[in-house]
């Protein structure tokens, strides 16, 4: 059984709290109103996520704002753009897209995860693999969170090489004014096959519900402090460390971020979601670009990626009919 670090005792505990509260005075009377009784269980779950997108919020306002107001990367001169993105953040932190994502997919996954248990493929899990190591909670968070960042590098490079993936991941990279809010600017069937890859991942993982909810809200709050317009590098040390808004920044840039050999060519740098460990192993890092303007290329040609969230859903895909 695992031991919760003391320090962390009171501040889980709080969480419980505020998550029975709300389920109880908001969440319950509204699925019971709705006919949805069987659902209690999982809107339990839901009112979890729901709680931690909004304390992911609050963060964002109260300290990634404050860092753009401080040394902001560039003028935000496209506050509509903005807007828009600040759409695809309230649908995927207040939980959606996860809603969705759980009644259209996780059923799919638990169904496979359940055959392939029936077939004999065992059920891995840390303290299989490291005796004890549950034991310290932060010890198992790291390693799990270890895992998961490689395996969304290996999910990012496959939408920078792969046409198809790319015409739908181009979205995220033609926002021109990139701020804390662009992490959760993206097409949904990207969203879809991206999370989809993480469920079925934490599935055969045997990771833990409430650690599996800690693992994303960590991952999706860092990578929005690596979108914020904010010149902010974490030294030279730092950033070979953790990945930062300038190091991200150059992801983004027209020219750079997108293309390894030239014009129109599939590719890019920078590719580390948490840790650009694996940009370093696989020779995908780039350092020292400064913050160059975001976009792809393409743009600068006249192409039209949509102003607002439909149209660019639909133009999503058009590009990925070839069209």
């Amino acid at each position: 059984m695992s031991i919760v670090t003391p320090w962390l005792e009171a501040p889980l505990a709080a969480f419980a709290q505020a998550q029975q509260w709300l389920f109880e005075t908001i969440v319950q009377p509204l699925v019971y109103g709705l006919g949805w009784g069987n659902l209690l269980e999982d809107a339990y779950t839901a009112t979890g996520w729901l709680l931690v997108g909004l304390l992911q919020l609050a963060v964002m306002l109260l300290v990634f704002r404050a860092l753009e107001r401080w040394r902001p990367a560039e003028p935000v001169t496209d506050r509509a753009a903005v807007r828009v993105d600040i759409v695809y953040t309230l649908v995927h932190r207040l939980g959606l897209f996860r809603v969705g994502l759980f009644f259209l997919v996780t059923p799919l996954w638990d169904a496979l995860v359940g055959q392939l248990r029936v077939a004999g493929l065992p059920a891995w899990s840390l303290d299989a693999a490291w005796p004890g190591v549950t034991d310290l909670a932060l010890v198992s968070f790291l390693i799990y969170q270890v895992i998961f960042d490689a395996i969304d590098y290996a999910i990012h490079r496959a939408q920078h090489g792969l046409g198809w993936w790319w015409q739908l991941h181009a979205l995220h990279h033609s926002q021109r004014q990139m701020t804390m809010w662009s992490d959760s600017r993206n097409h949904l069937l990207d969203d879809l096959l991206r999370d989809s890859a993480f469920v079925l991942a934490g599935l055969l993982l045997g990771v833990p519900p409430e650690q599996f909810v800690a693992l994303v809200a960590c991952k999706k709050l860092a990578e929005s402090l690596s979108h914020a317009n904010v010149r902010m590098s974490f030294g030279p040390v730092g950033q070979r460390l953790l990945v930062s808004p300038q190091f991200h920044r150059v992801h983004h840039a027209i020219g750079l971020g997108h293309e390894s050999h030239g014009p129109g060519s599939l590719g890019g740098c920078n590719y580390g979601v948490l840790f650009p460990l694996w940009d370093m192993l696989l020779g995908t890092a780039r350092w020292g670009d400064g913050y160059p303007p975001t976009g792809v290329r393409d743009q600068l040609q006249g192409r039209d990626y949509g102003r607002g969230f439909w149209a660019q859903q639909w133009l999503g895909l058009r590009r990925l009919a070839g069209r």
